[in-house]
């Protein structure tokens, strides 16, 4: 896993998005529009497992870089459907589909039960560091308080 995280890493960003100052944070963002297309923002927030509140903030940032563009749904005039801007649109496909093109060459090889074995255990894997993360935040947190009432 920790191969894989670097490999990513290591994917340059291309010269046309340098000045974007793109962060991590967008990047699941990025992918989950070019990959499943325009959404609303309370979709993507279900996508990404965070608040509409995060999305939204998210997508006001990457409007305001030309990223990303916000219409009106057709179907509801009060959401708004979300996607990439047909400017950055292929600079983004170039650089993110080498690794959906490396999955879905590696998902290929395997059954559907092997496929939902990998998904599962990729999830507990994060689910167990997203654990850990909170752990230590909590024992920081307490260390911090036994500090203060030490002073």
């Amino acid at each position: 896993m920790p191969r894989i995280v670097s490999r990513f890493r290591r994917l340059p960003v291309p010269e046309e998005l340098q000045a974007l100052a793109l962060a991590p944070r967008h990047l699941s963002l990025l992918s989950y529009l070019l990959f499943d297309g325009p959404a609303g923002v309370n979709d993507l927030a279900t996508r990404l497992e965070v608040a509409p509140t995060t999305v939204s903030l998210l997508v006001g940032e990457l409007s305001r870089k030309g990223v990303l563009e916000r219409r009106e749904d057709e179907n509801d005039r009060r959401r708004r459907i979300v996607s990439i801007t047909a400017t950055h649109r292929p600079t983004i496909s170039r650089w993110l589909a080498r690794g959906a093109d490396a999955w879905r060459q590696v998902l290929a090889g395997l059954s559907p039960a092997e496929r939902a074995s990998l998904v599962t255990s990729l999830r507990a894997y994060e689910k167990a560091m997203a654990e850990e993360e909170a752990a230590e935040a909590d024992h920081a947190d307490e260390a911090g308080e036994q500090g203060a009432k030490a002073s």
